[in-house]
């Protein structure tokens, strides 16, 4: 990942050495990628070659199955209550990093808070693990992070969202019709619980 397109387009409450991370763990070099899964399967569609050619996956498949996008691969639908709402600029390398680090910042606020707000920064990359876990997932300790409110407060470790703890989302809530699409879509139910109780530090939901 270039690092001034991290600068110039990723969410600037994250680190750049933590959008590489997410990046490599979750995204793809392609600013055309669309993975469609459905049930919890992944469905085998035709390489898009343009712009048009995504758009056209997406809105096929958006709906009725997890559809994701581009670098970032965040779900394609968040905060759009029609299909006919879709913006093509989500293959747009800097659109797509801006709105993906965002929506990741967003989860890491949920998962930062769960964890009691801590400063210790021998959990950081615990609490990045179990970031990015939520948003290949869909859900941390049951709720899905995609239509969860943002909570505010630090990202991560010190960090603080500029935006105010009631109402703030880096992009708007979903709504109910974009459910099927929002899914928490681990391959087993009992996949998206926490994996290490650290409730002894304080963790709250």
């Amino acid at each position: 990942m270039d690092a001034a397109l991290i600068g110039k387009c990723a969410d600037p409450s994250l680190p750049p050495a933590i959008v590489e991370q997410f990046i490599s763990a979750v995204g793809s070099d392609d600013p055309l990628a669309v993975t469609v899964k459905a049930d919890g399967r992944l469905v085998l569609i035709p390489k898009p070659r343009s712009p048009d050619e995504a758009m056209g996956v997406v809105k096929d498949d958006v709906g009725h199955a997890v559809v994701r996008v581009g670098i970032t691969q965040f779900p394609a639908g968040v905060g759009v209550g029609d299909p006919s709402q879709l913006r093509p600029d989500m293959f747009d390398a800097c659109a797509n990093l801006r709105t993906g680090t965002g929506i990741f910042a967003k989860v890491a606020r949920i998962v930062t808070k769960w964890y009691g707000h801590p400063t210790n920064k021998e959990l950081l990359p615990q609490l990045v693990d179990d970031t990015i876990y939520a948003w290949k997932t869909g859900s941390f300790e049951g709720d899905n992070v995609f239509r969860a409110q943002d909570p505010g407060g630090p990202t991560f470790l010190g960090t603080r969202s500029e935006k105010p703890d009631e109402g703030a989302d880096p992009v708007a809530r979903p709504t109910e019709s974009d459910d099927s699409l929002q899914r928490a879509e681990p391959d087993k139910a009992t996949e998206a619980a926490m994996r290490i109780d650290l409730s002894r530090i304080g963790g709250q939901k």
